[in-house]
């Protein structure tokens, strides 16, 4: 046999060797990373189950601080209680364990008797801690949450009921708060649904009428939605919000989404939040795959790697995710909470499905290195709002709130383990 043929099997063979020995490493990888989140998602919910549940009043508590003592007297947020929902519904359609779906009745059932305004239609900010309406202005922010943890349930049980209740609230929407003219959703109303100055999102009268982070959270909320409803103008509306994200959102030079504009969707702020850019990165890929629209797709996919890098730039060298910087006043908010760790999980876990680049793929598992190191709170369960730059939790943030939920780190589980689930 000629020499150079020989040489020429040799490198065939050695190269499938460490192709072999790459994949079975890989593989070993990933079996070790959803094996880990597996045990966390069991924790975190475990936590929300014994912790949470408000025996006297019904649904689940508004407070527990950050010693773990529950207030039984909380208001009780629309946005905690669909983000519940949510969670305890997909854990049950990822798991099928009973307890979970026993759980996610348990939100559905609070959010339909309390939450919802059945005179005016959406849903209240808060009630009181007997399920008295509160603060009942209609937030978008909210009703997104409400569509999204209502269609999440659907799937899970099948309730006709709930599904309803899911196009109400998306209709509501539709009627109140898109812009016909300039598209998009406008952000507050007063319970009647009158226009109301204040953005609980904005910063106050600074013009702020539209926000990345509510049409962040319709779309995700309108792409579940469409998972459980297949309804042509939904479509349309999805395929819509993708559109204006890639118009008006994601700055074409940083490729940083923009986080405040006027109603006409002239920018009103200058501040980069790294966890909404890579949340933004995943979540716009799901909205345009739902579409089937592969051009669509492949235009999403090389735009959410860019948005990915971009979010890198938040990286730290232990491997977390800074919260957000100011570009005009140069100021680094040298915190990182749980929620961009979360998203950053995910959002490069995603890269690396789109890119096959294996820096993305340790970044997701160095960011959960950091999470074990820092965020877990070992003594009382669940993780800590977050940490400041010396690795030291946030004094006095509560473990349980309006906004202190187990979506982000409970979808962060959630997502991997299907994805691994898919691959492996």
């Amino acid at each position: 046999m000629d020499i150079r043929l020989r040489e020429f099997e040799f490198n065939i063979k050695l190269a499938i060797k460490s192709l072999t020995i790459h994949d079975s490493r890989m593989e070993e990888k990933l079996k070790k990373y959803k094996s880990e989140l597996s045990v966390e998602l069991k924790n975190i919910l475990d936590y929300w189950i014994k912790n949470t549940i408000d025996e006297v009043n019904g649904g689940f508590v508004g407070r527990i601080d950050s010693l773990g003592n529950a207030h039984n007297d909380a208001p009780k947020g629309a946005v905690l209680n669909a983000r519940i929902l949510w969670t305890f519904s997909a854990a049950y359609n990822l798991t099928r364990e009973p307890v979970y779906l026993n759980l996610a009745a348990r939100a559905f059932q609070y959010i339909r008797d309390y939450i919802i305004d059945r005179e005016y239609g959406g849903v209240y900010w808060s009630v009181d801690h007997k399920g008295k309406p509160l603060e009942t202005e209609k937030e978008i922010y909210a009703l997104s949450f409400a569509v999204y943890g209502l269609s999440e349930y659907v799937k899970a049980s099948g309730s006709e009921e709930a599904k309803k209740l899911a196009i109400d609230v998306y209709k509501a929407i539709l009627d109140h708060s898109y812009d016909k003219k300039n598209g998009g959703y406008n952000e507050g109303f007063a319970r009647d649904w009158k226009v109301i100055p204040e953005q609980r999102l904005g910063p106050g009268n600074a013009g702020v009428k539209k926000t990345m982070n509510t049409h962040l959270h319709l779309l995700e909320a309108f792409s579940a939605l469409l998972g459980v409803w297949n309804d042509k103008e939904l479509f349309e509306k999805v395929k819509e919000l993708v559109s204006i994200f890639q118009n008006h959102i994601i700055s074409a030079k940083t490729h940083h989404l923009i986080l405040f504009f006027d109603e006409e969707w002239k920018e009103k702020s200058n501040i980069i939040s790294y966890g909404h850019d890579i949340e933004a990165a995943w979540l716009l890929l799901e909205a345009a795959e739902k579409l089937k629209d592969e051009a669509l797709i492949k235009k999403i996919k090389s735009s959410s790697i860019q948005i990915t890098n971009a979010a890198a730039k938040g990286l730290d060298a232990d491997g977390g995710l800074w919260n957000e910087y100011d570009v005009d006043k140069q100021h680094l908010q040298r915190q990182k909470d749980w929620w961009p760790q979360a998203e950053t999980m995910v959002g490069f876990f995603n890269a690396w499905q789109i890119s096959k680049e294996a820096e993305y793929l340790n970044q997701s598992m160095k960011t959960w290195e950091f999470v074990k190191s820092y965020l877990l709170d070992k003594k009382i369960g669940e993780w800590y709002v977050g940490v400041n730059d010396e690795h030291q939790p946030i004094p006095k943030a509560d473990k349980v709130g309006i906004w202190k939920c187990p979506y982000h780190n409970g979808r962060a589980c959630i997502e991997i383990i299907h994805r691994i689930n898919l691959i492996s």
